[in-house]
């Protein structure tokens, strides 16, 4: 078998339709555009979302609402979590961003963390290191006899 032998198999290959070469190829006149209308001219393109002609859906809906560009995301974490990792053991009186990513309750995408009170009272004093913290969380950890230090 030699290179200048092969062939493709056969039906894989199909001439393309050739339009306006006349009434003989059955695609002349009109070329399959039907008549008139903007569909049959040439630079014809549909607008996005468009409806033929009704009301598009993104003008029937009221406009609402606001997305922040430069929101900031913070990653919560409960003080009921922080006693459970507590009790077991896995945590001590420190607590920092590197304790959190080890015991994978933040990844390491996530650079802000916000510490909430939860439902749980703490037990033990903690030494807590955040970006932000809730009143309650605050309330909280001070009155275990920890303390709170932001980022």
């Amino acid at each position: 078998m030699k290179l200048n032998f092969l062939i493709p198999r056969k039906g894989s290959k199909k001439k393309k339709l050739r339009l306006g070469r006349g009434q003989g190829s059955g695609k002349g006149g009109t070329c399959g555009r039907g008549h008139k209308g903007s569909k049959s001219r040439s630079g014809y393109s549909k607008k996005l979302g468009f409806e033929g002609g009704q009301m598009p859906i993104q003008r029937r809906i009221p406009k609402f609402g606001f997305k922040n560009p430069n929101r900031k995301k913070y990653f919560i974490i409960n003080l009921d979590s922080l006693q459970e990792l507590v009790d077991k053991g896995k945590i001590s009186d420190i607590i920092n961003q590197q304790t959190l990513l080890n015991n994978r309750l933040i990844n390491k995408k996530n650079g802000l963390i916000k510490i909430l009170a939860g439902r749980k009272i703490l037990k033990i004093s903690l030494k807590i290191t955040a970006s932000k913290f809730s009143k309650k969380a605050i309330f909280h950890i001070e009155r275990a006899g920890g303390k709170v230090f932001y980022i």
